[in-house]
């Protein structure tokens, strides 16, 4: 029994100190067990946590723009030439194109002379420099020698014929046309062609005989012969390959040749019906 008062005693004693330190309310119902305090790990107060990594906010996914491409130069050549309704139109067409860098390399655009009514044609392939500086084709030394030739059979261009190139621009250095300028070109030669409305074609030279007639034949087997030409707008039209004055001035022992082709055209243009 007294035991039992000296540990009242003693209990009242320490809660009596606690009450003096300031300690006067119970914060728990149940007392703590230190013991599983001590074991467990420290966990840092809810202020000292770091703060979570803010989301970034999703990226909107535009819908992708697909941009038109532009159409390929042969097909804005062929529309171009197609709206053309006369030479001065054909003309202005083809001095605005810019599907070839032949534009900016040369000096004029040679477009073409003679009778533009004319009931014959002649195609040339490219300007050379005496034509790139005067703008018209075929008056250098080949040029000149063209105009003797028709002459001898008694055509000239002021009178009989109309002449032109596939090629409206001078290629740098006189260099032979490649094929794929021959055939961004097409569509305003025929449509040329189509315009002047000749019914016979003259072919000056291996380019223009190819790029007309097409297959692999050079123009010393083209040449001599009439072949046909499909120009739309005009149907067939037969037309003569001959050799380009500037390959005779390196060969002169091909004039014979050439002098057949003359007096083959002259033949057809006499036996033609009025």
């Amino acid at each position: 029994m007294w035991g039992m008062e000296q540990e009242h005693s003693a209990l009242a004693a320490a809660l009596a100190l606690q009450c003096d330190w300031g300690a006067d309310e119970a914060l728990m119902e149940s007392p703590v067990d230190r013991l599983a305090v001590r074991d467990a790990p420290a966990r840092a107060p809810e202020a000292a946590r770091p703060a979570p990594e803010p989301t970034p906010p999703r990226p909107i996914r535009a819908a992708p723009v697909t941009l038109a491409a532009a159409p390929p130069a042969v097909t804005r050549a062929e529309a171009l030439a197609a709206a053309a309704p006369d030479l001065a139109a054909l003309k202005a067409a083809l001095a605005a194109f810019d599907g070839s860098p032949l534009r900016e390399t040369a000096t004029n655009l040679v477009f073409g002379e003679g009778v533009a009514d004319s009931d014959l044609m002649l195609i040339g392939e490219a300007p050379g420099a005496e034509e790139d500086r005067a703008g018209r084709p075929f008056v250098g030394a080949s040029g000149q020698l063209l105009d003797r030739m028709f002459a001898s059979v008694g055509l000239a261009r002021e009178s009989n014929f109309y002449i032109t190139n596939i090629l409206p621009w001078r290629p740098p250095g006189n260099r032979t046309p490649t094929d794929a300028e021959v055939a961004l070109f097409l569509p305003f030669l025929r449509r040329h062609v189509a315009l002047i409305r000749p019914k016979r074609l003259v072919l000056v030279g291996g380019v223009a005989a190819k790029g007309l007639i097409g297959g692999k034949e050079g123009i010393t087997r083209l040449r001599g012969r009439w072949h046909q030409v499909d120009i739309p707008g005009l149907g067939p039209l037969p037309a003569l390959p001959t050799l380009h004055p500037a390959y005779l001035l390196r060969s002169p022992a091909s004039k014979r040749e050439a002098w057949a082709d003359l007096l083959l055209l002259r033949r057809t243009l006499d036996q033609a019906p009025a």
